[in-house]
């Protein structure tokens, strides 16, 4: 399953401890998944699939019509203003090589529970993945960290993805991220605009579990989070390494999270 609750940002700054709450409520589990995903869809997505017109949760953002993307170039221009730099998580983060994707992939989980590199679905514009870490110090390992920026031709495409990411997470309890790294024990929980003072975006979803690695062993803080807010998602991922806290890695993913909803806002709300 599911939560996220980012924390950066004055306006996308939500406690530590609501996330803490909304795991808790999520943890009984489950719905349906089917019923999961249709709920999810019909909240989020705008009447006629359109990309900015329809409701939006309370204190949300008004869009300019003009300034949202048609384009696939319009597309990867937004992506490359809103999306995480280093600084973004706070000091100290830096680039990991390869520190892009290629913009021509996007990852897709498989049936095999295995994520892996496919061509982006018809709905998306554009699709941009960024590395980073958190170094060593001394008694503490690297945190690996990634941000997300996806931006879909309609807000329904951006709402799809939303409640196919929650029956992932029902769907593979424990995922292999790539060669020698798993994550399991997953749990999660998703907030719609509106609920639990949740006002930072249409759909939020927040995903919490252990971080198996050959590299840097296990089990470690596992901590994901994604948006949607029109027709886009913004997630950011955390893994963790020895010595790292709970908070620590939260807060990591947090900061870039909420620092990317507010680059969002400023790209494409109406200007009065």
């Amino acid at each position: 399953m599911t939560c996220h609750v980012p924390l950066g940002g004055a306006r996308y700054a939500l406690p530590l401890t609501l996330v803490t709450v909304l795991l808790a409520g999520c943890s009984g589990a489950a719905d349906d998944p089917g019923k999961v995903e249709k709920r999810d869809a019909s909240a989020s997505a705008s009447p006629g699939g359109g990309t900015g017109a329809g409701p939006s949760p309370e204190g949300s953002l008004v869009p300019d019509p003009a300034r949202l993307p048609k384009t696939r170039a319009e597309a990867r221009d937004l992506i490359d203003r809103v999306i995480a730099g280093p600084d973004s998580f706070g000091p100290g983060v830096v680039k990991r090589s390869p520190y892009e994707s290629d913009p021509a992939t996007w990852p897709v989980l498989g049936e095999d529970c295995v994520w892996q590199q496919q061509k982006p679905a018809h709905s998306v514009l554009a699709t941009l993945t960024r590395s980073f870490e958190a170094p060593a110090e001394v008694g503490k390992g690297p945190v690996r960290l990634g941000a997300v920026v996806t931006v879909h031709r309609t807000r329904e495409d951006a709402a799809w993805e939303m409640a196919e990411s929650i029956e992932e997470s029902m769907r593979c309890p424990t995922q292999q991220l790539r060669e020698g790294e798993t994550i399991g024990s997953i749990l999660a929980g998703a907030l719609l605009g509106g609920e639990s003072a949740q006002n930072t975006s249409e759909d939020f979803l927040v995903e919490v579990g252990d971080y198996q690695s050959s590299e840097l062993g296990g089990p470690h803080r596992y901590s994901w989070q994604q948006a949607q807010m029109l027709q886009f998602t913004v997630a950011v991922t955390g893994k963790g390494a020895e010595g790292r806290t709970e908070d620590e890695i939260d807060t990591l993913v947090n900061e870039a999270q909420g620092a990317m909803l507010s680059r969002l806002e400023n790209a494409v709300e109406k200007q009065n």
